[in-house]
Formats: structure tokens, sequence, C-alpha cells
């Protein structure tokens, strides 16, 4: 299978962004480039609904910009879409019809409701969760959803957004007391029409776009939160009140220097999280969830899958794309650790009270305690750490990331703790102990296969006089290797779980 691009341009009334995706030769999705361009194209339009010329000369450049980026990357195929700007300016055949004969790039001008329904596509490929509604703030319109049992039942698109209020309400970026009021009243006459958004109260509201990310981003750097990601990343309610008076009160040269906070979005980030709290209030919303992906994520998976965009499993579907993406693991083998290791789990889980989702995470681990091979076989656990917390699997929230790289990674107590303590306090104790449990169990089930041949076809488990008896009840030899692997650890292993492993070839009677 050959490599194939796929570029998707989003004409945003806020920004312009490009992202080419591509599908390697193993089968796996990855982000190979991106670039954004600030537009403001809302704040451009004029009294008369205009986008006047100057701001299409540099729309025009932008895209030109783009489509050499993706010449270069031989992309095979480039989607361009326009949003709320360009979808409700006065002049917009006018805006297309130069758009594309100067490009020479086609244009879909796509509705609110297909906004909002490619954006609820990209939050439900990439987050493990059932209910809730789902929020998009653009420049220029918000999108609002109210989804159950990971589909779609309601779905809204409201003109406004956070480049259009601050240019109505909150001239230079800054809001007074009196001014908020009415921006607050405005937002709540707009959404009124809309009854459905207050009665389903109780239920998360995800966010999609910019204004959502960026309070995700302030938040972590003024907490000093040790993982580096923002996606599935949980506010409170009052943590969001805290964070909003904070902004409204800094001055613009103050407020610039706020971490976390990019300064395109200096001016517009107070009105943006005014509709995005107007909206929690209205909905009775329990708590926020940042979403790090959305339109364009939604824009790829329905071009690349048309017939089935949305994913069956989130985290299925990403533990094998990541795998995929370092194939020098031998897969045959990957599957036979994987299969050992659940197996192990089955049999001695009933003793202990483990979480819930502990099978799922040693699925996860024993997937992928390979991939760091790709980077240097020698110490590649270190690697396999690495890439698991840095590469932000989708349907596993931080905490749960940062396990499975700790168990795939596992080598010993010592490391693991050295491992956590960059990390708490999301990791306790408690974990600790756990990943040392499944990391061990995950080793027993490397060494069963330790000769990559798979010739153990059948394992039979047994527990008698302080020993986990593993008799190959189907095998191919005499299984020297698997049985040396086996012995060496089976002091540790005894520590850990009070009984020690002992392999028996198949000929044992």
């Amino acid at each position: 299978m050959t490599e194939q691009r796929i570029g998707i341009i989003d004409l945003g009334s806020n920004s312009v962004r490009l992202v080419v995706y591509e599908r390697t030769a193993s089968g796996a999705h990855r982000v190979i480039d991106g670039s954004k361009r600030s537009a403001r194209l809302s704040e451009q339009i004029d009294e008369n609904g205009v986008l006047p010329d100057e701001a299409l000369d540099e729309l025009v450049d932008t895209i030109n910009h783009f489509r050499l980026i993706c010449a270069h990357h031989r992309t095979g195929h480039i989607r361009a879409i326009a949003t709320a700007a360009i979808r409700n300016a006065a002049n917009r055949e006018q805006i297309l019809f130069r758009l594309e004969a100067e490009t020479g790039m086609p244009i879909e001008v796509i509705t609110g409701m297909q906004e909002a329904s490619y954006g609820f596509l990209g939050m439900i490929n990439s987050m493990n969760i059932q209910d809730g509604f789902l929020i998009d703030i653009g420049g220029g319109s918000t999108e609002v959803s109210l989804f159950r049992n990971r589909s779609l039942v309601n779905a809204v698109s409201f003109p406004f957004g956070c480049v259009s209020l601050t240019k109505r309400f909150a001239e230079g970026g800054l809001l007074s007391d009196d001014r908020l009021q009415e921006l607050e009243m405005h937002i709540a006459r707009e959404v009124g029409g809309e009854s459905w958004i207050s009665h389903s109260p109780g239920l998360p509201l995800v966010g999609i776009g910019g204004t959502v990310r960026a309070l995700g981003k302030i938040h972590q750097a003024v907490t000093r939160y040790p993982f580096e990601s923002f996606h599935n990343y949980t506010m409170t309610d009052k943590t969001t009140e805290e964070l909003f008076h904070l902004l409204r009160s800094q001055p613009l040269d103050k407020r610039n220097r706020i971490p976390g906070l990019a300064k395109d979005r200096t001016d517009i980030i107070v009105p943006g999280l005014t509709i995005l709290r107007t909206l929690f209030k209205i909905m009775g919303a329990s708590h926020y969830l940042v979403c790090g992906s959305g339109l364009r994520d939604g824009l790829f998976f329905s071009t690349r899958f048309p017939e089935r965009p949305k994913l069956d499993n989130v985290l299925e579907y990403s533990v094998n794309n990541l795998a995929a993406l370092h194939p020098e693991a031998p897969r045959q083998h990957m599957a036979q650790v994987s299969r050992n290791a659940l197996q192990l789990f089955d049999a001695l889980q009933s003793g202990y009270s483990f979480p819930e989702q502990s099978r799922s995470w040693l699925d996860t681990a024993s997937t992928l305690y390979r991939i760091g091979a790709s980077i240097d076989y020698y110490d590649y656990n270190k690697h396999t750490f690495y890439l698991i917390v840095n590469s932000h699997i989708n349907g596993l929230s931080h905490k749960e990331t940062l396990l499975c790289a700790a168990i795939a990674s596992f080598k010993s107590r010592n490391r693991a703790r050295q491992q956590a303590a960059a990390y708490k306090p999301l990791v306790s104790e408690e974990d600790l102990s756990l990943i040392c449990m499944l990391g061990s169990l995950l080793q027993l089930a490397i060494a069963l296969d330790r000769s990559e041949t798979q010739a153990i076809g059948r394992l039979r488990i047994e527990h008698a006089d302080g020993k986990l008896l593993l008799y190959a009840a189907m095998a191919e030899g005499s299984l020297v290797v698997e049985r040396k692997e086996v012995d060496a650890l089976a002091s540790d292993f005894r520590k850990l779980w009070g009984i020690a492993p002992v392999l028996y070839p198949p000929d044992y009677r």
C-alpha cells in the first residue's frame, strides 16, 4: 500500500488553517503538516455585510500558500471549506467566484448544521464519552449539540462567535460590567428559542475550538499541570469562573503575558469565554471537558471513510493506529504477547480488587510495549514510555495514558516510581502498585514468547502450592528459551503476586 495524503483547508471566521493527513504504507494515519494564519474575517465584514477586497487579497494569498505546501507533500486530495464569515457574507457569490478563479480551488460553503455535524464527528472519534453537550465557538458562529449514546440528538448553529461579539460588545477586547451583562442577555435571548438546551441538566459540556483550548492551556499553565496535553482535560465551573474574571480584569498589555494564551486571542478570549459560561449555565452542565479534535478531524474522517466515518471503538482504533506507526515490532509476536497477557490476567484477577478498566489498560500496554524500538532497540522501554505519553492516545484520560505507558515500559518498581514522580499528583502510591503488578504480568507474557516464534499454541494455567503452573498444552519444540526467561523473572513476580510462575514443556506429564 502506497502513502496517501489528504489536505484539509478550513477558511474559518477567525483563522485559516491547513492540516495534511497521511496514510502510511503500514495503514496508519497521522498528521504530517499543519499551518495557521490569522484572518479575522468576521471582524472585517462592513456594516452592509460585505467582506472587502483587502480581506480577499489576503485570503487568496493564504490559500495559494497552503496549496504550495500540499503540492510539496504530493497531496492527492485537497478539501477546502468555508464557515460562517463567508457563509453569511452579503457578497458570498463574488467571494467564491474570486477565490476559485485565483486559486483554482473549489470552495465548499458548509451550513451551520454541517459544521456542527463535522465537529461532533471529530470529537466523538477522539473521546470515550457516551452523553453530553458539545460546543464549538468559532469567530462568527457557535454550534451547540446534544449527544446520547455517542449519537447526535440535537444541533443548532447560532450566528455569533468570539470575533463578531468582540466587535459588537468589547471593542479592544475590554468588557465592562454593563457590557458583560448586555452580552450575556444577548446570548441568552439567542439561545432561548432552543428549549432542548436546558432540558438535559447534569451532562458534561465538551468544548472544541480555540476559545476552549486556550482556557485549558491557561489553567494548566497556572496550576503547573504535569501532563502536556489539553485534549480530554477536565475543568470545573468554579475554576472557569475564576479564570474568566482574572482575564477580564486584566488590560490587554498584562493579559498578553498570561501563560498559555496566544497573542492572537488576547482581545477575543473574554467574549469567547462569556459564550461558554453563559451556555454552561443555561444547560446546567456538570463540568467542562476540553477536546483537541474538531471540525478538521471530522472532515478528514468523512473524506477518508465516507461510508462509515464514525469509529465503533475509539481506543482500539487509536492503539492500533499508533502500533502501525511503529511497525518495527513483529505483529505476530505482539499479538501473541497480548493474548498471553490477557489470559494471565483472567486467570489471576479474581483474588484482587483491580479497577474496572485494568484489563483494557493491560491490553493497550501489551499491544504497544515494543514501539520504542523504532527509536532504538536498546533501552526501548524508556522510548516506549515517551512515545505513549506524547502520542496522546484517544479514549484514555491523562491518568490512564500514564498508567498504560508505565505498564508497557515496566522493568522494576524503582524505575516505575521514578517515572511516576514526574507526574504527581496524577499517579498515586496505589496506582504505582497497580503498575508493578500489571507490568510484571506483561513481562511474563513477553517471556512466554521470548523466541518470537509463537511456539506456544495453547496455554493452560493452574495454581498449586504457591506456584503459577503454566502448561504448554500445544507447543512446538522444548521451549528452552521461554522456560529460562520465565525462571529468570519468577522471583520478582512472586514478590508482587505471591506466586511463582513455572513453565512446563508440552511433553510434561
